[in-house]
């Protein structure tokens, strides 16, 4: 708030500049007074008798103009302030000094005009320049009392008064000076306090806003007035609603009335109709002068698939070390499987040891499922082109399974372009495809593989069709689960493992629809590859 200098350019504070104009205005006020009783009423004062009224005019005219010009400068010209400041002072010095002399010395009782004025010029000036003020003030009263002396009478008292009037000039300066810095460095720290509170409501409003749990306001009649985002979402609110709790939830409604009158607990679980969260409610009182609650509300659903990551994560950790100390004995036992079979003793000894073999190979399987599921976060997406891709898989993928080539048909349309990782969309593609093979009647066009573009633009969309039973009502929520299957030769990893590695390729997979055959649906990027 203070005054600076920078590059030999004075600036001032707009609170400076304010008071500056305040005390200009002040001065315009005692001249216009001067001036006007000088004019109309010369005995009204001691200084200004009927015969001495003419002869004061002409000064207090003078006097009035120059506060005019001061005050026309404070307000238009808003440079070299302690300059206008410092012209200001010393006329009102010069003119109250004549006045007191006019007037029979301080005993005239304007002595006090000083006074004002230094405190005026305390409080709005800067530095050493108060200590000049007064100064300037106690040789004017000086020089005023000793050129009386030397026309009259010396006068011990008005010398001994003259110098209490100099040491007021001072004290009254110095106590002006440092109130004024105390009011400007209380007015900094005020106006800084306010920029860090504004900051800090900025950033409790935006944390607030972007939270995963809502949060709400509740009066305590159960009616709404402040909510996050979040809890808008959760309850079904728009913008503009401030309802009571009970037309969101009447359950969470009942479950806070009970809290307030001290029947329930902090926490409750309910579903909201309106938008089908499940939610955790816990209340928390305030001190606001409203006695206002808050509500933190969390959303079940969420937390429940929190901990399914956590424990298919930590599942995933165990599960991949037990497949890498698994896989040396089962490979030592699937090569004396091999070694056996080259013994021909008998039909049970080959069946047994075709059951051995069997289950040999599906512990393989799931060990490699396993293994690679544990690399799907090593993702390098690059934009592959379908129909380079495509046809040859087909195939491939033909020729593996011994099929005639019109059993798995390709259809592609629109951009037929995939961000996608290399190895990891082999892998899916596999996984789906002989998923669909397993389950299709493997005839004309069994299993269709389809390419468009989605409805959103920059997506694509990749089918794979089969003809089979499809999926039952039953099992569509857990087709997904790790080791799920129904089939008896299945590890119920490959669709586990699709979905992962499609999520680790910001790619979406899912069943697409109900009936006869299945209609497995990855939706991922056809551009923006990073």
């Amino acid at each position: 708030m203070a005054r600076t200098e920078n590059d030999g350019v004075e600036r001032f504070s707009e609170t400076h500049w304010k008071s500056l104009r305040y005390f200009n205005l002040y001065r315009l006020a005692l001249a216009t007074l001067l001036f006007f009783s000088a004019l109309l009423y010369p005995s009204a004062f001691p200084v200004l008798s009927p015969d001495r009224g003419l002869q004061h005019l002409a000064p207090a005219g003078l006097y009035l103009v120059s506060t005019v010009a001061a005050v026309i400068l404070a307000y238009r010209h808003r440079q070299h302030a302690s300059m206008q400041l410092t012209s200001s002072v010393l006329i009102d010095v010069l003119v109250m000094t004549i006045l007191i002399h006019a007037g029979g010395g301080l005993g005239s009782g304007l002595g006090s005009m000083l006074l004002v004025t230094l405190a005026g010029a305390g409080l709005v000036g800067q530095g050493r320049l108060v200590l000049f003020y007064a100064a300037m003030a106690t040789l004017a009263v000086l020089f005023e009392q000793s050129y009386r002396a030397l026309q009259n009478d010396f006068d011990a008292a008005g010398f001994f008064q003259a110098g209490i009037f100099c040491a007021g000039f001072f004290a009254v300066a110095v106590s002006a000076r440092l109130l004024a810095r105390r009011v400007i460095a209380n007015e900094a720290l005020a106006r800084q306090r306010g920029v860090d509170l504004n900051n800090q409501t900025m950033i409790s409003q935006r944390v607030i806003e972007e939270m995963q749990d809502g949060v709400l306001v509740l009066s305590r009649d159960g009616r709404v007035r402040q909510s996050n985002p979040r809890a808008r979402q959760m309850l079904g609110l728009n913008e503009a609603s401030d309802l009571g709790l009970a037309t969101c939830s009447p359950e969470l409604a009942q479950g806070f009335f009970d809290w307030c009158r001290g029947l329930g607990e902090a926490a409750v679980l309910t579903r909201v109709p309106a938008s089908g969260f499940e939610l955790r409610a816990s209340f928390i009182p305030t001190e606001s002068s409203e006695r206002d609650v808050l509500a933190f509300l969390e959303d079940m659903g969420r937390l429940r698939e929190q901990a399914r990551q956590m424990k298919l994560a930590a599942l995933g950790r165990l599960t991949a070390n037990i497949a890498h100390e698994i896989r040396n004995p089962l490979s030592a036992i699937s090569y004396a499987g091999e070694l056996l079979h080259e013994e021909r003793r008998g039909e049970t000894y080959e069946r047994l040891l075709r059951i051995l073999m069997d289950n040999t190979q599906r512990l393989e399987r799931i060990v490699s499922d396993v293994l690679e599921l544990g690399r799907r976060d090593r993702a390098y997406r690059e934009l592959i082109d379908l129909r380079d891709v495509l046809p040859p898989f087909v195939d491939e993928c033909c020729a593996r399974e011994h099929l005639p080539a019109d059993v798995v048909s390709l259809e592609l349309s629109g951009l037929a372009k995939l961000c996608f990782d290399r190895s990891h969309f082999d892998q899916v593609l596999w996984n789906l495809v002989g998923n669909a093979l397993r389950h299709s009647r493997r005839s004309l066009a069994s299993v269709r593989l389809l390419v468009r573009d989605a409805r959103a633009a920059g997506w694509v969309e990749v089918h794979v069709i089969d003809d089979g039973e499809g999926v039952s009502e039953e099992c569509r929520d857990q087709i997904f689960e790790p080791f799920f299957t129904t089939h008896h030769r299945g590890t119920g990893l490959g669709l586990y493992i699709a979905r992962e590695l499609c999520d680790a390729n910001e790619a979406q997979l899912d069943l697409d629809s109900v009936g006869p055959g299945a209609d497995f649906r990855l939706l991922g990027r056809a551009v923006g590859c990073r």
